[in-house]
């Protein structure tokens, strides 16, 4: 039994009837453009394969009942009794609801039963993919007419505001906006989007992402550390944003601490290779772009310093294995690296790192080959 007869099987068990629909949305790996959303930056995400599934369904009480199928929990939640604050799993799929009720929308009760196979905690928006996978069942089910990117606001503010979790708008926009075979190169500041072409195969490159397996969560200080930081540069400088940093030097030399100027150093040159590697890509130079990684690999390693033990070895491996470049993807302080790869190296390289990692006392890490997919919508 595949996966969507798994999850049609389970709604019908709980709830007595088939769900209306079935919908879906991608986690992501941001290519390149790390920490630079919330800046009013660059970034160039492109969506998995691996996606969240959602069945769903009206109900005719006031109450949203919730299944995670992966977990076999349920929550139930009156519709008048949706708050922020609330915690677990469920608040990813319940913020959404409460997003668009705040917005104005007319949401009323719903069934929602999700599954996914995104990894947890490995940097690769799971949360976002829950998210928008609910938010593209909703706009359905409740004939809400929501453009894509104010669809990617709207999850966006389920999770800063109901979750709780300080988080830019890369990760729903990436799950929301991107097409197959293309990245999504997305100006933070006034949301335009292009649609970059990732003809990995045709240029001899595959992309190698590995999860590190070492403990990852927006939900901590040093995420929320890192965004403070940027903020108070910015007014310090008398700017709206980092992104608006036009003398890198000049503006360095305005700010009181090393650890304050490091940062700002991240963001300003991230956004240049973000940038870079746009041009690089329309250009149809994929192979390129492996030296824009490895540099924004030393930046968060160095001036950023959201870089583990897990995440450096990672790195060192791959490019000593033959990886043509590889950084570390996400949010930082663990989950995974992507490596860009020769065709046909990605398992060699991959293997590698794991004895690396069984040498070094570290837990086995997973990796799979990524492939640029569509972003949500409902199956067919």
């Amino acid at each position: 039994m595949d996966t969507v007869e798994k999850l049609t099987t389970c709604y019908r068990k709980l709830m007595g009837s088939v769900p209306e629909g079935i919908w879906f949305a991608p986690g992501r790996v941001n290519l390149i453009g790390e920490h630079t959303d919330y800046n009013d930056g660059f970034v160039l995400p492109f969506a998995l394969e691996q996606r969240a599934l959602v069945a769903a369904g009206h109900r005719d009480d006031d109450l949203i009942v919730m299944h995670a199928m992966d977990l076999s929990e349920t929550v139930e939640l009156p519709l008048s009794n949706l708050n922020p604050g609330g915690g677990g799993w469920a608040a990813y799929l319940a913020g959404v609801l409460w997003a668009l009720r705040e917005a104005g929308h007319q949401v009323g009760a719903v069934n929602l039963v999700l599954t996914s196979d995104v990894p947890l905690g490995a940097g690769l928006s799971s949360s976002a993919a829950i998210e928008c996978a609910v938010m593209a069942a909703a706009c359905d089910l409740f004939g809400l007419e929501i453009a894509p990117m104010e669809r990617a606001r709207l999850a966006q503010r389920a999770e800063n505001a109901y979750v709780g979790a300080p988080t830019g708008l890369l990760d729903q926009a990436a799950s929301t906006l991107c097409h197959a075979g293309h990245g999504l190169f997305m100006d933070c500041r006034t949301l335009e989007t292009a649609e970059v072409p990732l003809p990995l195969r045709e240029q001899g490159v595959e992309i190698l992402v590995l999860d590190t397996r070492t403990p990852h969560s927006h939900v901590d200080g040093e995420y929320g550390e890192r965004r403070a930081t940027c903020e108070q540069a910015a007014a310090i400088l008398g700017i709206r944003a980092l992104r608006d940093v036009t003398n890198l030097d000049a503006a360095l030399a305005r700010l009181p601490d090393e650890r304050m100027r490091k940062r700002v150093r991240h963001v300003v040159t991230e956004n240049d290779r973000t940038r870079a590697a746009l041009e690089l890509a329309v250009k149809g130079n994929l192979a390129g772009i492996a030296s824009l990684l490895n540099e924004s690999h030393a930046s968060m390693r160095d001036d950023y310093e959201i870089t583990v033990p897990t995440i450096d070895l990672a790195v060192e491996t791959a490019l000593a294995q033959g990886a043509l470049g590889a950084r570390m993807t996400g949010g930082g302080f663990g989950g995974c690296i992507i490596a860009w790869c020769p065709t046909g190296r990605a398992e060699h390289i991959g293997s590698a790192i794991r004895d690396a990692f069984e040498k070094a006392g570290f837990l086995d890490p997973s990796w799979f080959t990524a492939v640029p997919s569509e972003g949500a919508g409902r199956l067919k």
